[in-house]
C-alpha cells in the first residue's frame, strides 16, 4: 500500500458550513468581473455579450463545484506530522513534520467568524512553505492549535 494511500474515515474534514465563504467569494468575484463586462456592451458586438455570458458561465460551474471541493479538504495528526489534502481534479497532499513547525496561526474572516469558523495556518522554516487548513470550528481549532503546538515543541526538543 502506498503510504498516502489512507483510507477516508482516518481523514478529518472540515467543516461543511465553509461552503458559505467559498461561494460567496467565488459569486461576488464572478457579479464584479461579469459587471465589469458590461461596458463593452456599447460597442454592439456579439463578441461582448458572449464574454459576460462566459464569466457568467464559469462562475456557475465553480460555484456548482464549491461543495464537492470544500468535501475533498481533510487533515490526519499522524506519529510524526500532519497531512493536509485538498483538491478534486488535482489532488494535493502536504505533509507537514512537527519539528519543523515555527509557528501555528488562528485567522477568523469576517464571513467565516460570522459562522464560527477559523483558518489555520502552519508557517515553517521554508518561506513558500505556508499551509493553512480552512473551515475548522473555532473550539476545535483552539484545541488543534496547542496539541501542534505541544507536539512542535517536543519534536524540536528531540532534534
Amino acid at each position: 500500500m502506498d503510504r498516502l494511500d489512507i483510507p477516508d474515515a482516518q481523514w478529518t474534514r472540515v467543516s461543511p458550513r465553509y461552503v458559505w465563504p467559498e461561494l460567496i467569494g467565488y459569486v461576488v468575484t464572478g457579479l464584479i468581473v461579469a459587471a465589469a463586462t458590461v461596458p463593452l456592451w456599447f460597442i454592439g458586438q456579439w463578441w461582448t455579450y458572449a464574454i459576460t455570458a462566459a464569466v457568467v458561465l464559469v462562475t456557475i460551474v465553480v460555484a456548482a463545484l464549491t461543495p464537492r471541493r470544500v468535501r475533498a479538504i481533510g487533515y490526519q495528526l499522524r506519529e510524526d506530522d500532519l497531512l493536509l489534502r485538498k483538491g478534486i481534479l488535482y489532488l494535493r497532499v502536504v505533509a507537514v513534520p512537527y519539528g519543523r513547525m515555527q509557528l501555528i496561526d488562528i485567522n477568523r474572516g469576517p464571513v467565516v467568524r460570522a459562522l464560527g469558523l477559523s483558518d489555520l495556518k502552519f508557517v515553517t522554516a521554508a518561506a513558500a512553505s505556508a499551509v493553512t487548513i480552512p473551515g475548522v470550528p473555532a473550539d476545535e481549532a483552539e484545541r488543534l492549535r496547542d496539541r501542534l503546538v505541544e507536539l512542535a515543541e517536543s519534536r524540536r526538543a528531540g532534534l
